[in-house]
């Protein structure tokens, strides 16, 4: 069942302090596949749908969200970015700065929420990934980094890590991902990188 919220501050901020404890657990995420823990879908600002069930698009990103609709300071004329259809978060970190409540997850802003080492080395930007039976995304190059809203929600601890080179190098705050293939997702499928073969197969069949 979709849960909808309009909750806009996470209840708990926590220290740099306990934050870089926490990070040993963040960093046990498993590499080359993980699970989907949470799709949340943006019908508008500052609104969260909790899905059952998400259907990803190619030219819609996940359907229902806003993403088309609120377009890009980063586009020459103001339409949405190619390149940030799904935004893609850690769920061991936000785990970490929001607690275990999914409808604090989704103050994050992002769509995806996974249990998956984010690492550039472990995902390029252009590699692609499986999410269940039938859809595949992209990594891009596009940067995600933290903005004045995951203060307010997350404390300024949490962006001040976020932004912080180890941070950043690790993808504490997400990133990017544009989708290949369509196909319906769901909380608990398989996430894992394709190799070139097998996601050539799946863009073509």
């Amino acid at each position: 069942m979709d849960h909808a919220s309009a909750r806009t501050t996470a209840p708990r901020h926590l220290s740099m302090v306990e934050l870089t404890t926490g990070l040993t657990e963040v960093a046990r995420s498993p590499r080359g596949v993980g699970t989907l823990d949470l799709v949340v879908r943006r019908p508008s600002v500052d609104e969260r749908e909790l899905l059952a069930e998400g259907e990803l698009d190619v030219t819609e990103g996940l359907v229902g969200d806003d993403w088309a609709r609120r377009g890009s300071s980063k586009t020459s004329d103001g339409s949405a970015h190619p390149h940030r259809q799904l935004a893609v978060m850690n769920s061991r970190f936000v785990r970490l700065v929001a607690g275990d409540d999914p409808q604090d997850w989704g103050l994050a802003g992002d769509q995806l929420f996974v249990d998956l080492d984010l690492h550039p080395d472990a995902l390029p930007a252009g590699i692609r990934l499986a999410v269940g039976d039938e859809a595949v995304i992209e990594v891009t190059a596009e940067p995600h980094n933290g903005c004045v809203k995951f203060a307010d929600r997350y404390g300024r601890d949490a962006h001040k890590l976020v932004w912080s080179e180890p941070g950043r190098q690790a993808r504490l705050r997400g990133l990017y991902a544009r989708v290949v293939v369509a196909g319906v997702i769901r909380p608990g499928d398989r996430i894992h990188v394709l190799g070139p073969a097998d996601a050539t197969d799946r863009a073509t069949s």
